[in-house]
């Protein structure tokens, strides 16, 4: 049976663990944004050596490009995006510490073997629904490569993020469950 956790960032080992795939999870706290342009200036920065811009031990990242905040709000409509484009750097960053990661789209076995290895999880937002994600989003400010517009990372103070646990710490997939759970009902 599928349990629901409130969870409160950064996360620690701990809370990870105990999810599963096909768990829902509500977030408050800290939420970074980031897309794959900004993730490849974050492995430059690992590559050389350098500090970066964000902490990333017990961090989560959400993969989004948030549109422009009309008047009154803090944010624009704010969806995932398809998160197999970070799939280059995300092992690096889960080596380093990060602990959660929300897009939609399944993930490569690079990265899910490195969840496991690292304990770490990945979760999904409702795609399309980027106003209702939008509601959980208290405050958001770009932190870093403000060049990159919609793409520069934001650090997002949230209220109850609603997210899936897609992929855990022991390797479920729910992506996977749901395909082979389909295939029994319907043979």
């Amino acid at each position: 049976m599928d349990a629901e956790y409130h969870l409160t960032t950064p996360l620690s080992v701990n809370d990870v663990e105990s999810l599963r795939s096909g768990d829902r999870v509500t977030l408050t706290g800290i939420v970074y944004t980031a897309r794959d342009a900004a993730h490849r200036k974050l492995l430059e920065l690992i590559e050389k050596g350098e500090e970066l811009p964000i902490p990333i031990e017990g961090q989560v990242i959400y993969y989004v490009g948030p549109s422009p905040a009309p008047p009154g709000r803090v944010i624009g409509a704010a969806g995932p995006t398809t998160s197999y484009r970070m799939d280059p750097f995300a092992p690096k960053l889960l080596e380093l510490g990060l602990k959660g990661m929300i897009g939609k789209g399944k993930r490569s076995k690079e990265v899910i073997e490195a969840m496991v290895r690292y304990k770490a999880v990945y979760m999904a937002a409702v795609g399309g629904a980027g106003a209702l994600m939008a509601k959980a989003i208290k405050a958001a400010r770009v932190v870093a490569y403000e060049e990159l517009g919609p793409e520069a990372i934001r650090e997002l103070k949230v209220e109850k993020l609603p997210v899936v646990v897609v992929n855990d710490t022991i390797g479920n997939d729910l992506y996977q469950e749901g395909q082979e759970k389909y295939r029994t009902v319907s043979a």
